[in-house]
């Protein structure tokens, strides 16, 4: 072969290898270049989902919370009622009467004070079911109850007992122009309690020694890691008596002549709904609708009664739910053990 033959040759074989480098070289930055589109598309992907995952979370927290809305929503607003007439307003007092429960005072008074200011209202019902509680804070609604009358002598005011009105509850009641009760309720309980235990003798067998340092020979009394003081005990008695006798007086001043004479009134005892009306604890046989159409005449029932905040009811109901959830979950524990 020719020398010109053989150098066109390899000229040729350098060609083809220069053409092989350049397109590995391509070939390697369109990877890179691949390997990066793929990184952005996945993030926008990822981006994506997580905005997906948002709406739909806010989405299901929205709902939850209109569920809880559609649940706590009142029946009725304390509004004028829609043709104009007068209506019956309804405030409620529901369990302990305490100044951190549904059934505190603030509450209480706030509802009556709103029936009693609207125009339309032609009575007012207070319904009662509660066992009572503190009686600074039924001394407070007895007492407004008494101010809201005497301001207000057109506007009768009724207590209806359901289930249960005692203690406290009974204090309360006694405002009322006339108590309205089920033969099942339970009402009564004049009487005052304070409550108390004592744990010397386990102490003592514990071998645990009890240091108590106060200012004051009396400051530490009723403590129920030492042993009870004859004179400690006699001052409570004389508080309870105190109490006893203002919850007595306001009884008396709101009942009037319907008390029978019977000793046993202010015992603290309890009487169904048909004794408390023989006994002049209560006037009628009645539920609520009863007493507006019949003793009020006005049978549209409007709802006065002051609840929660809305962020309160909701807490409150999720706390409750929570709770259930994890009675059942252990129950369930339980249960497969067993």
């Amino acid at each position: 072969m020719s020398e010109s033959g053989t150098n066109g040759k390899q000229s040729k074989q350098r060609d083809n290898s220069f053409e092989s480098l350049d397109e590995a070289l391509s070939g390697k930055e369109n990877w890179h270049r691949d390997l990066i589109n793929r990184l952005a598309f996945a993030s926008l992907n990822e981006q994506r989902r997580a905005r997906r995952w948002s709406v739909f979370f806010k989405c299901l927290l929205a709902l939850y919370m209109g569920a809880l809305l559609l649940l706590y929503w009142p029946a009725e607003w304390p509004t004028m009622s829609a043709t104009g007439g007068k209506h019956t307003a309804l405030v409620d007092l529901r369990g302990e009467i305490a100044d951190d429960t549904d059934a505190s005072a603030e509450t209480v008074i706030g509802g009556l004070q709103d029936a009693f200011e609207d125009s339309s209202t032609a009575g007012v019902i207070l319904r009662l079911n509660s066992p009572g509680g503190s009686p600074v804070q039924s001394r407070y609604i007895y007492n407004e109850i008494r101010r809201l009358r005497k301001e207000n002598p057109d506007t009768p005011l009724y207590a209806v007992v359901t289930d249960i009105c005692a203690s406290g509850c009974y204090y309360v009641a006694s405002a009322a122009d006339d108590i309205y009760v089920d033969s099942g309720s339970i009402i009564g309980s004049i009487g005052v309690r304070m409550d108390s235990f004592g744990f010397v003798d386990t102490m003592k067998k514990l071998g645990v020694e009890r240091r108590l340092y106060t200012a004051g020979k009396s400051k530490g009394f009723l403590d129920p890691f030492l042993p009870s003081k004859p004179a400690d005990v006699e001052h409570v008695r004389k508080l309870l008596a105190d109490i006893h006798e203002q919850f007595k007086n306001a009884v008396k001043e709101g009942r009037g002549d319907r008390l029978k004479d019977n000793p046993q009134l202010y015992s603290g005892l309890v009487w169904t709904g048909d004794e408390g009306i023989e006994l002049g604890l209560a006037d009628a046989i009645g539920s609520s609708s009863y007493v507006a159409r019949e003793i009020i005449g006005a049978e549209d029932i409007v709802e006065f009664t002051r609840e929660p905040d809305l962020i309160k009811r909701i807490s409150d109901r999720i706390g409750v739910a929570m709770a259930r959830g994890l009675g059942d979950a252990i129950s369930s524990g339980t249960s497969a053990i067993r």
